[in-house]
Parts: structure tokens; C-alpha cells; sequence
């Protein structure tokens, strides 16, 4: 129950006390108007019963103005414990939503590709969504079910022991079926989650791969992997209802049961006068109030427990640590490769890599495809810690630098541009949030794309769509290159902006990159070598290993792999498409 409750409350059980106290105070004042109700049917009952005896009309009235007083309190008490339990609920939703998504962007990226891309989407909507109902609906549910059982019992056994146990003596067979079934649904419950997990992967490759469906003729019907997504989610749903909720209907048929066998052993008692009426009438009463809280609990078992599996899979994320380091950054620029080695799961991408990087000069990083690239200008911001070797920043290795501090030295412009679904102006502002307009247009212009921003709709305040699609590439990497001089880090990861673009975009694009390396320590991926004949390294991967190592003139000189791309690119220069 203690790690039930530190899960579905994110780890914040001292959150979910309010909602359970005032839940308890306003069972507890549920259970007084059934004993004033006795109190009202033995007066009534003892004046009949002894016809000397009068009426004692007084203590009537005064039992009903307390009850009606009683009602009005019940009132306060449930608006009272309503209010506590679902601001509780709705808290716990969205603080947790928001720090999960805060945890999220502290944890390595490959943690995150080592997710289904379906799978933390699932856990931020609908996990939470999950835990937001448990904690409103079935939290006071569960509370009331289990206090009244308890506080019923020991009022009750001190008025006829023999009614209570007759009452309760079915509840431990049904508590035992209940627990029986806990492995079967825990086994339901996971095939479940993997089922709407799966199903919301394949949505999202679905509407993400559009084009390609199209371009493809891949209409609906023929779409498979969705269709088989859905199915199996669709029969996990049936067999999760379909085996739980009759093992769960037989649990509540055995549990009420026991006020069958009360009705039996009062009827047996009063005839035989071992029992008065009101007594009986009020076993009646409590029986039914005792047992519809414990009804209500069994109903919903199957959600609760699908529940705790929902916050048990976003406590494995809110507990997965966050790359460690030390909080201040570093003031040099220099980097340093040692020995480096690192591998994405068991494919080894890197071995042995060993170069040094002076500050505030340009180095390019060329070779084939999959050589490891793109690889060390991730390693650089430390997207991922290698598993050999030391990466070095003014020659302290960037595993003791908080990841945050480290990235504030560093200015990233990619080929694969991610724009929010907001305006340009917020989406250069991500360089620096807290920029001037002035400042933010002069990026704008430094990265030659204010022209084209002035000519919109709205100018900087025209809204972007999602990714930017709005956008056309050449102008997507230009507000990128205006995100990255407004930031004005002194280190500077390019990975070949221009490699995608036409001649015309591709000129706008040079003059912004050229404007954003004056005077830093620049690394770029060169897929188009003649770009960075002036570079001052280049720097010849090939298959995770530096096979060559020096300026342009130096290397064509060494006859080598270097030398051998140079070659190609000038002859693919001249190539051109013929009809046959």
C-alpha cells in the first residue's frame, strides 16, 4: 500500500494525505445520521412496545434538529473533501506532467531513442490521465472502503455480536478471490499497456510518414501495421474487461452475500427475541452503506490496478538519472579527443578516436557515411557520455560539467531544423529567451533572413507551423543560424547546412554561417569539401577511426581517402542526366 501510494502520487505520497483525511472525516459523518435514525426508531419503538410509556416527543424533535443540523454539516464535509480531493488530483496531473517533461530534457538523448516513440507520449497523456482519476474517483473510494468495514464492525459487534459477524463473515472469501486474481491482472494489465503503447507508436509513424504513404499509393486498407496495432489493441481491451469483470462481479456477489446471511440470522434472533426491532432495522440500514463503498471499489479493482501500473511506468522515468556533473562551465574553448570510444546500444561507432581542437579555429570533419560524424559533434554537447575514453573542454573532461552549463558554450545549427508551432520572433528567441526585439532583428539580419521575415504576413510575428513547415529549408536554416547568433556561444557545431539546399539558398546560408564563426572554435561535418579547403584541420574518419589528419593541401598531398573524395566530387560535378 506504501509504494501504492508513492507512485500514483509521483513520489509525493505527503500530497495525497489531505485528500485521504478528508475523505475519512466525510465517511465518518455519513455513518451519524444512521445511528440518530436508531435513535428515532427506539424511541418510537419503546413507546409502542410499553403503552404506559409515553411518546417522549421532545427527544424526537431534538434528534431530528440535529439531524437536519447533521445534514448540513455532511454537506460542508463533502464539498470540503470533494474540493481537497480533486485539486489533488488535477495538482498531481499537471505539476507531474510538467516535471516529467522537465526531467525528460535532463536525461541523455540516448535514453530517450532508446524509447518507442509512441511510449512517452502514452505516458504524458494518457498515464497521466490514468493517475488524475485514480486519485479523484477511486482514492475516496478505496479510503472509504476500507475504513467503514472497520469502524462498522467494532460499533456493531458492541450491539449484537452476532449480527456483525453474520454481516462480515463472507468478506474474507471474497478479499481472497480478489487477491487471486491480482497476478492475472497485473499479466492483463501490462499486454494492455503495451497494446496502447504500440498502437500510439503506429499512429504516430502513420500521420508522420504521410508523404511517403502517399507517394507510395500505401492507402488505409492496405496500411497494415496500423490495422494490426489496433486489432490487437481492441482484443486486449476485450480480454482485460472480459476476464477481470466476472471474476470481480463473482468477489462482490460473495462479499454481499453477507447481508443475505444477516437478514437470516436477524430474522432467527427476532423471532426468537434475542433481537428487537429497531436493532434489526438499523443492521438493515448500515449493511447497505457499509457494503456500497467495498461494491464500488471491487467494480472499478480492474482500474486501479491498471492504475498503479500507469504511475509505476512514469516513476521508472522520474527515477532514471540525469547525466551527472558539476555546476559551473568551463572558460576555454579548447577541445581535446582521448582515446575516445562509443558505441549506439552494440554497434561501435567510434574506437579509439584521438584528435585536439584549438580555440577559436575551424576544423571540418569529413569522411563516408557512418564514419562517426556527426557522432562527435554530439559527443562534444554531450548528448550521450562515451564509453571509452575522455572528451575534453578546456581540458576538463565535460563528464564533470553539468550538461545545462556546458551547452550554454555551445551554438548548434544541423541539417534536420526543428521550428515550434509559434512565431518566428519565439522561435529565434529560443537562442536567448530573454532578448530585445533589437537585438533578435539584428540576429535576423546577421543570418540574412529579415527580408524574407519582413515580406510575410504578419513579419516577426507570423506564426510558423509545426516543425516549420511553413517554412522552405533554406529559410529554416537561416532562422536556425539567427538561434544560434543570438545565443553568441564561443563554440560552434555545424553539420553541413548547405549540403540540401539550392544554389541560390545556399549562398544566403554561407554568408549567415560566415557571419556566425567570426572568431569562434568552429566544427563542421563537410559533406561538400570545397567549402572547407580553408579550414584550419580537416579531420578524415572512416568507419569510427581518424585515418588522416591535416590541412587541405597537406592531405590531397598524402594520396589518401582525403584525396580520393576530392577526386569524386570534382568528377560527379560534371555529370549530368541523358535521355537514352
Amino acid at each position: 500500500m506504501k509504494k501504492f501510494f508513492y507512485n500514483i502520487s509521483s513520489g509525493n505520497p505527503g500530497a495525497l494525505f489531505m485528500p485521504c483525511f478528508t475523505s475519512f472525516l466525510d465517511g465518518i459523518c455519513k455513518i451519524l445520521p444512521a445511528a440518530l435514525i436508531f435513535d428515532v426508531l427506539n424511541t418510537i419503538y419503546l413507546s409502542f412496545a410499553n403503552p404506559e410509556t409515553p411518546l417522549n416527543t421532545t427527544r424526537l424533535w431534538t434528534v431530528c434538529a440535529i439531524l437536519i443540523g447533521w445534514m448540513m454539516i455532511q454537506y460542508l464535509a463533502s464539498g470540503f473533501a470533494y474540493s481537497k480531493t480533486f485539486t489533488a488530483a488535477y495538482d498531481a496531473s499537471a505539476n507531474g506532467r510538467t516535471a516529467l517533461a522537465e526531467h525528460l530534457r535532463k536525461l541523455s538523448l540516448g535514453f530517450l531513442g532508446s524509447r518507442d516513440p509512441g511510449d512517452l507520449t502514452t505516458m504524458m497523456l494518457g498515464d497521466y490521465a490514468t493517475v488524475e482519476t485514480t486519485i479523484s474517483h477511486y482514492l475516496p473510494q478505496l479510503v472509504s472502503a476500507a475504513a467503514f468495514p472497520v469502524i462498522a464492525f467494532i460499533a456493531l459487534v458492541f450491539i449484537n455480536w452476532q449480527m456483525a459477524a453474520a454481516m462480515f463473515v463472507a468478506l474474507p472469501f471474497s478479499l481472497l478471490i480478489v487477491w487471486l486474481s491480482t497476478g492475472l491482472q497485473l499479466r492483463l494489465g501490462k499486454n494492455h499497456v503495451q497494446a496502447k503503447v504500440d498502437s500510439a507508436s503506429r499512429l504516430q509513424e502513420y500521420l508522420l510518414g504521410m508523404r511517403e504513404i502517399k507517394s507510395h499509393n500505401l492507402s488505409g486498407e492496405r496500411f497494415q501495421r496500423i490495422q494490426e496495432a489496433f486489432a490487437r489493441l481492441m482484443r486486449e481491451s476485450i480480454r482485460l474487461e472480459g476476464i477481470i469483470g466476472p471474476v470481480m462481479m463473482v468477489a462482490i456477489a460473495i462479499m454481499r452475500a453477507g447481508l443475505t446471511l444477516m437478514i437470516f440470522a436477524g430474522t432467527f434472533l427476532l423471532v426468537g427475541g434475542e433481537l428487537t426491532l429497531p436493532v434489526f432495522l438499523v443492521f438493515l440500514l448500515l449493511g447497505t452503506r457499509v457494503f456500497e463503498p467495498m461494491t464500488m471499489v471491487l467494480v472499478n479493482y480492474a482500474e486501479i490496478r491498471y492504475s498503479v501500473l500507469s504511475a509505476e511506468r512514469i516513476m521508472q522515468i522520474r527515477q532514471e538519472k540525469p547525466l551527472p556533473g558539476e555546476k559551473d562551465a568551463p572558460a576555454g574553448n579548447s577541445i581535446e579527443f582521448e582515446q575516445v570510444t562509443f558505441a549506439y546500444e552494440n554497434t561501435d561507432v567510434l574506437k579509439n578516436v584521438s584528435f585536439s581542437i584549438s580555440p577559436k579555429s575551424i576544423t571540418a570533419l569529413v569522411g563516408p557515411s557512418g564514419s562517426g560524424k556527426s557522432t562527435i559533434t554530439r559527443l562534444i554537447a554531450r548528448f550521450w557520455d562515451v564509453q571509452g575514453g575522455r572528451v575534453l573542454i578546456d581540458g576538463r573532461d565535460i563528464k564533470n560539467i553539468d550538461p545545462e552549463k556546458l551547452l550554454t558554450r555551445i551554438s548548434m545549427v544541423f541539417q534536420d531544423v526543428y521550428l515550434f508551432k509559434d512565431t518566428i520572433l519565439n522561435n529565434i528567441k529560443v537562442g536567448k529567451m530573454n532578448a530585445s526585439r533589437e537585438e533578435i532583428e539584428w540576429a535576423a539580419k546577421q543570418a540574412c533572413c529579415h527580408d524574407f521575415i519582413m515580406k510575410l504576413p504578419q513579419g516577426y510575428d507570423t506564426p510558423v507551423g509545426e516543425g516549420g513547415c511553413t517554412l522552405s529549408g533554406g529559410e529554416k536554416q537561416r532562422v536556425s543560424i539567427a538561434r544560434a547568433l543570438l545565443k553568441d556561444a564561443p563554440i560552434v557545431l555545424l553539420d553541413e547546412a548547405t549540403a540540401s539546399l539550392d544554389p541560390e539558398n545556399e549562398t544566403q546560408v554561407q554568408r549567415a554561417i560566415n557571419a556566425l564563426v567570426s572568431n569562434k572554435t568552429v566544427v563542421i561535418i563537410a559533406h561538400r569539401l570545397k567549402t572547407i579547403r580553408g579550414a584550419d584541420k580537416i579531420i578524415v574518419l572512416e568507419d569510427g577511426k581518424v585515418v588522416e589528419l591535416g590541412g587541405h593541401e597537406e592531405l590531397l598531398a598524402k594520396q589518401g581517402l582525403y584525396n580520393r573524395m576530392c577526386s569524386l566530387q570534382q568528377q560527379s560535378a560534371g555529370w549530368s542526366m541523358k535521355a537514352s
